[in-house]
């Protein structure tokens, strides 16, 4: 399967939305609405029959930080 996003990409992180919050969601949801660039790609294969998993390296802009994040905490920026 091919990855939604690609290494160099430019993306957002999305919000939260009103989803119950977990640990990994309140932390991310600090860098809602910043700006970085995708690094690497992983992806974890679920089974047969069954679509891969995708998981981002993004490095944010004008911040010394690299985060991951699943494909559904992002978007393409189009700024």
């Amino acid at each position: 399967m091919a990855d939604t996003y690609e290494k160099g990409q430019k993306v957002s992180i999305k919000p939260m939305g009103n989803k119950h919050a977990s640990s990994r969601d309140s932390t991310l949801g600090s860098y809602a609405g910043k700006i970085g660039t995708i690094i690497d790609v992983y992806w974890i294969n679920m089974g047969a029959g069954t679509q891969n998993f995708h998981v981002y390296t993004v490095r944010l802009e004008n911040e010394d930080k690299d985060i991951v994040v699943h494909e559904d905490e992002i978007k393409a920026y189009l700024g």
